[in-house]
């Protein structure tokens, strides 16, 4: 099995990669640039993605490139690989995000329609959109935060915030279901081997709020959670983002093998802190 992996020089694109070439594939990745030792190759230049497809003609195609704030890779390099996909008839497993959708109380099924309410979360649905179209077969797999070892954006922000490292503050009114990423990498495999097409949910099955996961991250590394800085969305002056969003993953887990562990459990036992310990 020859398996591309697009992002592979990320956190989940790196777990994947790893997985893969435990599991015996031939595994190619791309990043951004070769100092991650993956062939550097731009999702958003067509003619370049499509030459390095055809070259390496791969059985499976992942798709964890994204980048908040670019359009063009989370939205038209999402249509490049899912073309680059269809003309050498690979499996393509896309990755896409919870911030598609606008928040609610309620939990969201895999596939109800996007409702993004900022340009990121209208971004990934934009990509969502365009695999659908280009490959009907694809998995298109909604994730939330991604959790792990220190790789982790969320763990480096949440570690950052807590030492003074950097300012600000993490809130304590979005509400998100946090996936450990080699479970993620793992069911991504997983679904790439199965026959489901389309839209699915795989996230954790614990909702908390990104100061209570900042905490749980701190506490983790032996730091005070209180020492992570907190604060509302409002207080934050972001603008308008998405509250609450639960994914249920229901059908994720009842398709995998691939147990989906609470964040509790994926960041492991609290640390000596907690009995008194200094951190």
């Amino acid at each position: 099995m020859r398996t591309l992996v697009v992002g592979a020089g990320g956190h989940l694109g790196g777990e994947v990669a790893r997985l893969a070439s435990a599991a015996g594939h031939e595994v190619v990745g791309t990043a951004t640039t070769t100092a991650t030792g993956w062939t550097a190759v731009d999702v958003t230049g067509r003619a370049a993605f499509l030459a390095l497809v055809a070259a390496v003609r791969p059985h499976l195609i992942v798709n964890t490139a994204y980048r908040a704030d670019s359009w063009t890779i989370c939205a038209d390099g999402a249509a490049n690989v899912a073309l680059g996909a269809s003309t050498v008839g690979a499996r393509l497993v896309h990755v896409s995000s919870d911030a598609v959708h606008a928040g609610r109380p309620e939990p969201y099924a895999d596939d109800e329609p996007p409702t993004p309410i900022f340009p990121y979360g209208a971004a990934k649905a934009a990509g969502e959109t365009a695999v659908a179209a280009i490959d009907p077969a694809a998995v298109i797999v909604r994730t939330s935060l991604i959790v792990g070892d220190d790789r982790s954006k969320q763990v480096r922000l949440a570690l950052d915030l807590a030492t003074g490292r950097r300012s600000g503050a993490l809130f304590t009114d979005e509400i998100r279901c946090p996936v450990d990423a080699t479970d993620l990498a793992a069911a991504i495999l997983e679904l790439a081997a199965s026959d489901h097409a389309g839209t699915i949910n795989v996230a954790g099955p614990e909702a908390l709020t990104r100061a209570d996961l900042g905490r749980l991250v701190a506490r983790s590394h032996g730091l005070d959670p209180a020492s992570v800085p907190v604060c509302t969305t409002a207080e934050g002056g972001l603008g308008n983002r998405p509250g609450c969003i639960r994914l249920d993953s229901t059908r994720a887990a009842g398709l995998l093998k691939t147990p989906l562990r609470p964040v509790t459990e994926a960041l492991g036992p609290p640390s000596r802190h907690d009995e008194g310990h200094a951190g």
